[in-house]
């Protein structure tokens, strides 16, 4: 390890790099309900408990269908009432792409093109695109203002589709772009020249993706043609050292302190005091990227110290989901060792007292790879559901076959991503102080 960190530390001096700060979303205030059916859109799963949003079967057998000689199936996600319906399949309406998006809490900032243009978008370490908004309407970032920018000499174009419908997309470029004082070089920037008006509504200027190219949604002809993430052309370039080859990063909750900024990704280095801060070695796993996630094994799991069955399972770390999503198995154990709290088909979720104390919250620990990490007390808390009840920051994956560890489980590690050695490496950041107290008064959690 003191090897590795002497080569990071010559590349920063060298390169002049330095931490991407993590800013929270101005005004964003967090909301259980729709993490949750944001993350219902993004990985297309259904939840196991009854629900009022759920993916309903649909056929399309319209006259245009028909004279074409063929029948559509697809599944849309929608909602039921509040109250429960006596028919699950009446009265149901489509969930709006307002609350099917990308819930990620944070922007980063980077620039684009020479001279730079800075835009600030979503980091997502689930998905592997790079796009940014381009259009008339709503420009963040103007090629014809960039002398190093290149448009696709094969007809490059991308597409995001939600399940109402809307829907963006556009052309595809080359551009240097800078994250953290490292320039990286022929990227692929994905040009948003259509946008819905979820899209366009919203404080980030794009996304950037940092899973794995075989996700990218980039076509050519029609036909997927994806092109590397940022970090793969990172690790392409010659002036990157093997050890350098990683991004990292740590996420802080804002109850702690409501003005300090503290997170932040790093890219080609550790911040070692950090690292070292909780006086263990960094735990590395093997990932399996086969599906273009940062997947790992995932076997145990502990309440209170008590073992949870969970032999061959997997999971996935993912910075643009909110919740830990878990087997019913664990979420179960967990919500049994919670005074009061209960599973809310309005909210779609289970819900923990409003007087719940540090003390009688459970400790939980999932494990990467073959340790195992624990989840600290006050990401168990989300937000407020109403004025009664938290909405719980772990919930159940429903129909998923793997674990998604989102925010509530990141902010518990210090986070390394080590893409060019195919693995993923943790240790503990647990806070000093569990603020676990409930608002009074409205407030971003």
């Amino acid at each position: 390890m003191g090897s590795m960190y002497q080569v990071q530390s010559k590349l920063r001096q060298d390169l002049g790099l330095h931490k991407v700060q993590a800013v929270r979303k101005p005004g964003y205030e967090l909301n259980g309900t729709k993490a949750y059916v944001s993350a219902m859109a993004r990985y297309a799963f259904n939840p196991t408990e009854e629900s009022r949003f759920f993916h309903l079967k649909k056929t399309d057998v319209t006259k245009e269908s028909q004279r074409r000689g063929y029948t559509r199936h697809w599944e849309q996600l929608v909602r039921a009432p509040e109250q429960r319906p006596d028919d699950p399949r009446k009265d149901n309406e489509p969930v709006p792409a307002e609350d099917q998006q990308y819930d990620t809490q944070y922007l980063c900032e980077i620039g684009i093109g020479t001279p730079q243009q800075k835009v600030k978008l979503d980091f997502d370490t689930g998905s592997a695109d790079l796009w940014v908004r381009s259009s008339l309407d709503a420009k963040k970032f103007d090629p014809k203002k960039s002398e190093t920018f290149q448009a696709s000499k094969t007809d490059q174009t991308w597409k995001i589709q939600y399940g109402d419908g809307s829907t963006a997309s556009g052309t595809v470029g080359t551009d240097v772009i800078t994250v953290g004082g490292l320039q990286i070089k022929n990227q692929a920037i994905e040009l948003a020249n259509k946008v819905s008006s979820a899209f366009s509504s919203g404080e980030a200027d794009g996304l950037l993706g940092l899973a794995f190219s075989t996700i990218n949604t980039i076509e050519s002809d029609g036909k997927p043609d994806p092109q590397p993430t940022p970090v793969e052309n990172m690790i392409s370039q010659e002036d990157i050292p093997k050890e350098t080859e990683l991004f990292t990063s740590a996420f802080y909750s804002a109850r702690d302190d409501e003005s300090a900024e503290k997170s932040f990704y790093t890219f080609g280095w550790i911040d070692e005091d950090l690292a070292k801060a909780s006086g263990v070695d960094i735990a590395w796993t093997p990932i399996d990227n086969s599906e273009g996630f940062w997947k790992f094994p995932s076997e145990s799991a502990t309440v209170d110290g008590e073992n949870v069955s969970v032999s061959g399972n997997t999971a996935i770390a993912d910075t643009g989901t909110t919740l830990a999503l878990v087997s019913d198995t664990v979420c179960k154990a967990l919500y049994a060792k919670i005074p009061g709290s209960k599973y809310s088909y309005q909210y779609q979720g289970y819900i923990i007292p409003s007087t719940i104390t540090t003390d009688q919250l459970p400790q939980l620990s999932v494990a990467v790879g073959g340790k195992q990490f624990t989840i600290q007390k006050e990401d168990l808390l989300l937000a407020p559901a109403d004025n009664d009840y938290w909405y719980g920051g772990v919930q159940s994956r429903g129909t998923m076959t793997f674990d998604i560890l989102g925010d509530t489980f990141l902010k518990s590690i210090y986070a390394i991503w080590d893409q060019g050695n195919n693995r993923f490496g943790a240790v503990p950041k647990i806070e000093a102080n569990q603020n676990t107290v409930f608002p009074t008064t409205e407030s971003s959690t």
